[in-house]
C-alpha cells in the first residue's frame, strides 16, 4: 500500500546581521567592497561551499572505483548509458509505490552515474560527446524520476510542483550550457544537479515528497535566475 507524503512546517531564520565597522581609509573602502561583492556573488556562501566538498569527495571515491573495476573494453560512454537505464529502473520502482526504496535506490543511481566521468578522467578518455551524451541523458534521467513520482502521487497539486521542478531543472542546466557557449564558467547557484538528487531521495525516504518538491520548485528557480545575474556580470565585465 502506497503511503501518503506527511505534511510538516519548516521554520526558517536568517543569520544575525554582521557588526558595523568604520574604514578610514580608500584601502580599507575598496577591500570591503569587494568583500560585499563576494558575499552576494550567486552560489556564495557556506551551503555551496559544502556541496562543492561533497562533491569532490564523491569524485575521488569514483576515480578510486574505477581504478579498481577499469577494464579495457568499458568506455564512459557505456557506463552513461547503463547508469541511464538504472535511473528508469528507479522510476519504475518509485512509481509502484515504493517510494523509501526509490529514494535508496535515486542515492545509489546518483553514486554510479559519476563512474561515466571518472573513468574518462582516469584514462583519458574525455570527447566532447561524451559530455553531451552524459549531459542529455541526465536530463532523460530527472525527468523519468519526476515522471515516476508523479505516478505514485497523482493529485493536482504534485502535478504542478513536478512541472515547476522539471521546468527549474531544465533551464538550470540550459542557462549553464547557453552560459559556457558564450565562454562563460557557470558552475554557481544553490541547486546543481546532485545537490537535487539528494532532496528527491530525501523526501522519498523520509515520506516528506511534497516538502522536497516545494523546496526544489523554489530554489531551481532560483538557481536559474543566480545563474542569469552571474553571467549578466561576466559578460558586463568583459
Amino acid at each position: 500500500m502506497r503511503r501518503r507524503s506527511r505534511v510538516a512546517f519548516v521554520n526558517w531564520r536568517s543569520p544575525d546581521s554582521p557588526g558595523i565597522v568604520l574604514y578610514n581609509s580608500a584601502r580599507d573602502n575598496v577591500r570591503m567592497g569587494q568583500a560585499m561583492r563576494v558575499a552576494t556573488e550567486p552560489g556564495g556562501g557556506p551551503a555551496p561551499a559544502i556541496g562543492n566538498l561533497i562533491a569532490e569527495r564523491a569524485r575521488g571515491a569514483a576515480e578510486f572505483v574505477v581504478r579498481a573495476i577499469a577494464v579495457s573494453w568499458v568506455t564512459p560512454n557505456h557506463l552513461t548509458i547503463i547508469g541511464f537505464f538504472l535511473t528508469v529502473g528507479v522510476a519504475v520502482v518509485i512509481a509502484s509505490g515504493w517510494e523509501q526504496l526509490g529514494g535508496v535506490l535515486v542515492i545509489l543511481a546518483g553514486l554510479f552515474d559519476m563512474l561515466d566521468g571518472a573513468l574518462a578522467r582516469v584514462r583519458g578518455l574525455k570527447t566532447k560527446f561524451g559530455a553531451f551524451l552524459d549531459s542529455t541523458l541526465d536530463r532523460f534521467s530527472e525527468a523519468a524520476l519526476l515522471g515516476g513520482v508523479l505516478w505514485a502521487y497523482p493529485t493536482r497539486e504534485i502535478a504542478l510542483l513536478v512541472l515547476v521542478v522539471l521546468t527549474g531543472s531544465l533551464l538550470v542546466s540550459y542557462t549553464r550550457a547557453r552560459a559556457e557557449g558564450l565562454g562563460v564558467n557557470c558552475e554557481v547557484g544553490l541547486l546543481p544537479r546532485p545537490q537535487r538528487i539528494v532532496l528527491l531521495a530525501a523526501g522519498l525516504i523520509t515520506g516528506y515528497v511534497v516538502i522536497a518538491l516545494a523546496v526544489l520548485a523554489v530554489f531551481t528557480n532560483v538557481t536559474t535566475i543566480q545563474r542569469i545575474l552571474h553571467v549578466r556580470r561576466a559578460l558586463a565585465s568583459r
